[in-house]
């Protein structure tokens, strides 16, 4: 996944809004997430469309470690959120544990799957975009 100039560089991501319509946020390698960092990078990608939702395209490889806290925070339960739908693109055996128990355990509250290619993520999140 290219990072555009335009990116967000936060705490453990870099994220923004691709031309696309499917937001995007990236892992910085070797992360070790906590609740502040979910919180911070949830903030960016809510304020992308104030009054639209969209897809969110997650690029976790590279990520170290995420926090039972922070898994908690991305299933989006209880909270509010303008994201449609969340791919998660993973390509390590931590990426699928992380990946499996978000899904596992903590349920979110939008569609959510784990893909090993990006371009089957962004295909499969083509199908939420608000036409």
């Amino acid at each position: 996944m290219e990072i555009p100039n335009n990116a967000h560089n936060l705490t453990c991501y870099f994220t923004w809004m691709g031309e696309d319509g499917i937001a995007r946020t990236k892992v910085k390698k070797g992360s070790e997430v906590k609740l502040e960092h979910a919180q911070e990078n949830s903030l960016v990608v809510n304020s992308f469309y104030v009054d639209e939702k969209f897809p969110l395209l997650i690029d976790a490889r590279g990520i170290k470690s995420m926090e039972r806290e922070a898994r908690a925070f991305f299933t989006a339960n209880g909270r509010k959120t303008n994201t449609l739908a969340f791919a998660i693109i993973i390509d390590s055996s931590v990426s699928k544990v992380v990946g499996n128990f978000f899904l596992g355990i903590n349920k979110p509250i939008v569609p959510t799957k784990l893909f090993l290619h990006e371009d089957n993520a962004i295909e499969w999140l083509n199908k939420f975009k608000v036409k």
